[in-house]
């Protein structure tokens, strides 16, 4: 794995964006409304939810979540390096973990019955969590695909968020499954 980013001792407050400006890795400041603030916004509000859904999971998940959560601190790491005045030196998103989470995904679909009708989030917490995450991840593919649109990202980055999206789906229905929930259909209410 490529060095790490060092972080020296740094206060939490630093009243450099009290007026509305963060401040880029590797040097330069943007509006915090900018694309790219957004876009590692929601990576990170993506991460934290992650973060959550660990806490309702078995060991072997917490695993893969724990992967997942690595593969978006390194997108976010780019995003937030931007056009760096000073060259940083960052992890590359590897194109096996795509590979891994399509591997997982069929690993994951083969142990759960085939769907047959739409279904609602909240057949248990665990799968409740993993339908948010996907939520938050679409969001955040939008953010990425907005962003890439005026400043061209690693198509990487738009493969791993688009296929993530499919396996936080699967884990949804495997936690459901694996945990004995029974998962609620969507029967559309008549008039």
């Amino acid at each position: 794995m490529p060095p790490l980013l060092y972080f020296r001792q740094m206060k939490i407050y630093t009243r450099s964006g009290d007026k509305g400006e963060t401040g880029l890795l590797g040097g330069g400041r943007v509006s915090k409304a900018d694309l790219r603030i957004e876009a590692y916004g929601s990576l990170d509000e993506l991460n934290a939810s992650l973060g959550v859904l660990a806490q309702y999971v078995s060991s072997e998940d917490i695993d893969s979540i724990r992967r997942v959560q690595s593969a978006l601190f390194v997108i976010g790491s780019h995003l937030a390096a931007g056009r760096s005045e000073k060259p940083v030196p960052l992890p590359e998103l590897e194109a096996e973990e795509i590979t891994w989470l399509e591997k997982d995904i069929d690993r994951r679909q083969e142990e759960v019955s085939p769907m047959r009708h739409f279904i609602l989030p909240g057949s248990c917490i665990a799968e409740a969590y993993a339908h948010l995450a996907r939520t938050i991840c679409r969001r955040a593919e939008r953010r990425l695909v907005a962003l890439h649109e005026v400043e061209p990202l690693n198509p990487l980055f738009l493969q791993y968020l688009n296929r993530l999206s499919d396996w936080l789906f699967i884990l949804g229905r495997h936690l459901s499954h694996r945990l004995g929930a029974e998962e609620i259909p969507w029967v559309p209410r008549k008039s």
